[in-house]
């Protein structure tokens, strides 16, 4: 996967160059590292984040300066930064609910295509609620996606209650012993509070309907947003529960770097990478493969 991320990741890269050039220079190490944060700015790592790594970079390099294992230092320190305590879902057996959310355009029903479509590849039953019924067309771009994947699609009608939508998904998901069901939601504005309690009652039907499931909730981000990514981050962490981020349009943005401030400030786990349109430009995240995709 690695040399198909680092072609995907490559307007990232671009941002980053001015940081490998700093590596390169031959400049003294206070001078590297005094350019290293306006550097990691730039690549929209984030001005907190930014600051951190230098601050780690100072206290681990030492004074005698040692250029060559600069670099390498700052990869780890991005690794350890993209890897918050806790990452990672829940596992065990029985049915999983995945809730999508995130704003309108930040791709959360093509992305919960993508998570369906692997899933079936897999041999898993999958279920998908269109619980978005609020947004022109929702439903109809998750119903054919359905049709595309042979993937059966509970919907309703528009502007119904999203929660409704989901407590038909969830008799339909039990009648047909589904082992996944991905569920659309609305995400009309971030700052609206109606929103949220919309959420936390659908929460609360997946929880009276489908007891013992184990339920994730990913916030999807549109990467090309780069820190308004993050602002959106803060306001859906109001809404409890919330297990990870899929990252989507990686690909087409120079703005990659709002990865490791999402991951830093907000101590949520990246766990998917949205890398196209197809239902097969899905890739999981590592840190690791990520970082080297970036730096090598």
């Amino acid at each position: 996967m690695f040399g198909s991320l680092r072609e995907k990741l490559a307007r990232t890269r671009d941002a980053f160059r001015r940081v490998e050039d700093l590596f390169r220079s031959g400049r003294r190490r206070d001078e590297i590292l005094d350019g290293l944060e306006e550097a990691l700015i730039l690549a929209d790592v984030g001005v907190p984040a930014a600051g951190r790594i230098v601050a780690a970079l100072r206290a681990k390099t030492g004074k005698a300066g040692d250029e060559a294992g600069f670099e390498q230092a700052l990869k780890d320190e991005l690794v350890a930064l993209l890897s918050p305590a806790g990452a990672g879902p829940a596992r065990g057996d029985g049915p999983a609910v995945i809730l999508m959310v995130g704003v309108n355009g930040g791709g959360k029903t093509t992305s919960a295509a993508k998570l369906a479509a692997r899933f079936k590849r897999e041999g898993r039953r999958v279920v998908l609620a269109a619980a978005d019924t609020f947004r022109a067309a929702a439903q109809e771009q998750l119903a054919l996606w359905g049709g595309k994947l042979g993937i059966p699609v509970v919907k309703g009608s528009y502007g119904a209650d999203p929660a409704a939508v989901v407590f038909d998904a969830a008799r339909s998901f039990k009648a047909q012993q589904g082992e996944v069901l991905l569920v659309d939601t609305a995400g009309r504005i971030h700052t609206n509070t109606n929103l949220m309690s919309e959420l936390e009652k659908i929460r609360r039907v997946i929880a009276r309907e489908l007891p013992g499931a184990r339920v994730e909730a990913l916030l999807v981000l549109d990467a090309t947003v780069g820190q308004n990514a993050v602002l959106q981050a803060r306001e859906f962490l109001k809404f409890s529960g919330l297990t990870g981020v899929f990252l989507t349009k990686v690909d087409g943005t120079a703005k990659g770097g709002a990865a490791v401030a999402i991951a830093a400030e907000l101590g949520l786990p990246i766990r998917y990478l949205g890398l196209g349109e197809g239902e097969d430009d899905l890739a999981d995240f590592s840190p690791r493969e990520f970082v080297e995709a970036l730096l090598s």
